[in-house]
C-alpha cells in the first residue's frame, strides 16, 4: 500500500516556474514507477511525465519536453516535477501516481495502469 501527498501547486504568470513534490508512505516506494498526470474539467487525465523505479529512465509528454523535469529520491520517498516556462495551457490539477510494473523500466502513459494516486494539486498559469 502506498499513500501519496502532493504539494507545490499555485498561481504563476506565464513564463514562470513551479516545483511540485510528492511524498509517499509505505516501505515499497522503490518498487514503483512514478508518474505525474494532469486533468482539466471535462477532459481525461493525461500523462505528463514518468520515471522508472531506479530513475534510469524518464518519459515526457511532447507538450512538456524541454520545460518539465521529473526526479525521484528513493531514500526520501519523494518524486518532484520542476516546471519551467509555464504556459496558460499547463493550467490543471496535477496528480502524482504510482504504478507497479514489477521493477521493469517500462513507464506507462495510461492512467489505467497506475495503482495509487494522490489527491491532486492545482496549478494555474495566468497569461
Amino acid at each position: 500500500q502506498v499513500q501519496l501527498i502532493e504539494s507545490g501547486g499555485g498561481l504563476v504568470q506565464a513564463g514562470g516556474s513551479l516545483r511540485l513534490s510528492c511524498t509517499a508512505s509505505g516501505r515499497t516506494f522503490i518498487m514503483y514507477t512514478m508518474g505525474w498526470f494532469r486533468q482539466v474539467p471535462g477532459k481525461e487525465r493525461e500523462f505528463v511525465a514518468g520515471i522508472s523505479w531506479t530513475d534510469a529512465h524518464r518519459s515526457y509528454a511532447d507538450s512538456v519536453k524541454g520545460r518539465f523535469t521529473i526526479d525521484r529520491d528513493n531514500a526520501k520517498k519523494t518524486v518532484t516535477q520542476q516546471m519551467n516556462n509555464l504556459k496558460p495551457e499547463d493550467t490543471a490539477v496535477y496528480y502524482c501516481a504510482a504504478a507497479d510494473v514489477a521493477r521493469s523500466y517500462r513507464i506507462p502513459t495510461s492512467a489505467l495502469e497506475y495503482d495509487y494516486w494522490g489527491q491532486g494539486t492545482q496549478v494555474t498559469v495566468s497569461s
